[in-house]
Formats: C-alpha cells, structure tokens, sequence
C-alpha cells in the first residue's frame, strides 16, 4: 500500500479549474443542478458519488464534450464559454485524459496511440515522435517491446498503463482520469495509484480523478469531493469525509469495504 503523506490544503493556492451554478441534464432529467467546485493546482482531487449521480458527466461536461444548462467553468484561469476555437485548441493542448476503458485506438499500436495527440497539435519529425512516445511509455512503468503491440494484445493493466502515456503526451498541466484503477486487481490497482501519485510529484500534474476505489481515496487523493443530488455534498481531505453526517457519505466512508481499505492502509 502507498504511503502518502497529505500536505494541508492552502486555500490561497490558485485554483486551476473552477466550476460555478454548473447544470446538465439530458432531456427532462437534471443531472447536475447548481453544482460548485474548486480544484488547486498540484493536487489529487478525488471525485466520488453514487453510480448515476454525474461524476463522469461533470468530467466531460469540462472538457466540452458535454453541453451545460447554466453556470460557468473556469480552467487555468480562462472562462470556457469566451475562448474562440483557437484558443480552446491551445487549452486542450494543457490537459490530458485517460478514460474509464482506456479508449485506445483498436488498430493503432500503443506508441501510435500516444502519438496521436502529438501529431494533431505537434510538427515534428518521424524520429522525434518515437522518441517522445517511447519515453511516455516508459515514464507510466511500460516495457519498450509494449511500443508496438496492439491494444487486444495488452493486460488490462497494460491498458490502463498506455491510455495514461497518451494522456501525458502532451506535457499537460491537469490530468483527467475516469475510474483509473476499474477492473484491476488489488495489487494492479495499488501499483497504478503509486504512479499516480509518483508521476503528480514529479511532473508538478494537478489530478481530477473519478473513482470509486476506496484504496484509492486513502492512499493518493489529497482532497476528496463528494457527489449527491446534483451537488457538491461536502468536500475537503478524508478526514473531513470521514466526519460527516451525510447518510450517503458516512454509508460510503464507515461501511465494512471502508474499514477494510483503513486497515488495509494502516
């Protein structure tokens, strides 16, 4: 189990993605209703909720693939909703993104899968794209010989592993991973969250990270914002979850898979 020390939180930190009055919703059903949230630079924010609640939704309604209702999002200090598509192109260019199945391309090797994004925003030669791939897939933990098989030939492990290289390829300030550790077992799980929390350390990344990995909440995660009723239902380091009176939260933070990950992280 990783052994994070987790700094307090300094409020006058800049905070790099600010969410306000945010609302979804899809048809005659709201999702997020008046939702706020802050996230500082250089830290793991965990996102928790119940499955249904929006946190995937939240996720990608910042990364524009998901229109809002109402409210304004905020990230690296530019409003969303006044960036010209240039502009926006050249904010993308500053986060990553590693979704819940991984979304590698089926056809495209694993260093081609990396090189992606480079090619879309990049101009750089042949030989420099390998180059840079080939220490993206070795910055996430993965063998040089992984650079050239095909997504159907990799462990879910491996996956996860890749579709994290290709969130970093471009250097990003924030990185945005949807259930990182789903569908690993325990030790992959645990060996995942240690790259994380290595690779936020050392590359200065702040992480937003969705999950439902009680482990994951412990051990990596320096604040943890709850989801419930189409809001924030409180927010701030485990401690402060583990406080609070919310029927669903202390359900979540006191059951027994609760008590086996505080053990566990003893």
């Amino acid at each position: 189990m990783l052994d994070r020390v987790h700094p307090p939180i300094d409020r006058n930190r800049e905070v790099v993605i600010r969410v306000r009055g945010v609302e979804v919703g899809f048809g005659e059903k709201t999702i997020l209703r008046g939702l706020d949230l802050d996230v500082y630079r250089g830290e793991i924010l965990g996102f928790v909720g119940a499955s249904g609640q929006g946190k995937s939704v939240l996720t990608r309604t910042i990364l524009g693939l998901v229109p809002k209702r109402a409210g304004t999002i905020e990230v690296l200090g530019q409003n969303l909703d006044e960036l010209s598509p240039s502009e926006r192109r050249l904010l993308e260019r500053r986060w990553g993104v590693l979704f819940q199945q991984g979304a590698l391309f089926s056809a495209l090797t694993v260093k081609q899968n990396v090189q992606v994004p480079m090619r879309e925003y990049l101009h750089l030669s042949e030989r420099l794209l390998d180059e840079l791939a080939m220490l993206k897939i070795e910055m996430v933990g993965l063998k040089p010989d992984a650079a050239d098989k095909l997504p159907s030939e990799l462990s879910g492990g491996m996956i996860k592993r890749a579709a994290l290289a290709r969130a970093l390829a471009l250097d990003p300030d924030i990185v945005f991973l949807d259930e990182p550790t789903s569908g690993l077992d325990p030790i992959g799980a645990g060996e995942f969250d240690e790259l994380i929390a290595t690779l936020q350390r050392t590359l200065g990344l702040t992480v937003f990270m969705v999950t439902h990995d009680l482990d994951s909440l412990y051990t990596v995660c320096d604040r943890i914002a709850a989801l419930g009723e189409g809001k924030i239902l409180a927010e701030g380091p485990i401690e402060t979850l583990l406080e609070s009176d919310n029927p669903w939260i202390r359900s979540y933070f006191h059951g027994k898979r609760a008590r086996a990950a505080m053990a566990s992280g003893a």
